[in-house]
C-alpha cells in the first residue's frame, strides 16, 4: 500500500514538473520569436536606408 502511496504522490510532482518545463519552453521559444522580430526589423530598416542613399546620390548626381 505504501509503495501506491508513493507513487500517487509522486505523479502530481511530476504533472507539476513537466507544466513547468512547457512553460519555461513556451516562455524560451517567445523570446526567439521576438529577437527573430528585432532582426528582420532591422533588415528591413538597412534595406530602406539603402534604397534612400541610392536615391539620394542618384538625385545628386543630376544637379
Amino acid at each position: 500500500m505504501s509503495t501506491h502511496s508513493n507513487k500517487s504522490l509522486q505523479i502530481p510532482d511530476l504533472i507539476h514538473d513537466l507544466v513547468n518545463d512547457r512553460i519555461q519552453t513556451l516562455h524560451r521559444e517567445a523570446e526567439e520569436q521576438r529577437l527573430i522580430l528585432r532582426v528582420s526589423r532591422v533588415q528591413r530598416a538597412r534595406r530602406d536606408v539603402r534604397r534612400a542613399n541610392d536615391r539620394l546620390r542618384k538625385a545628386l548626381s543630376r544637379v
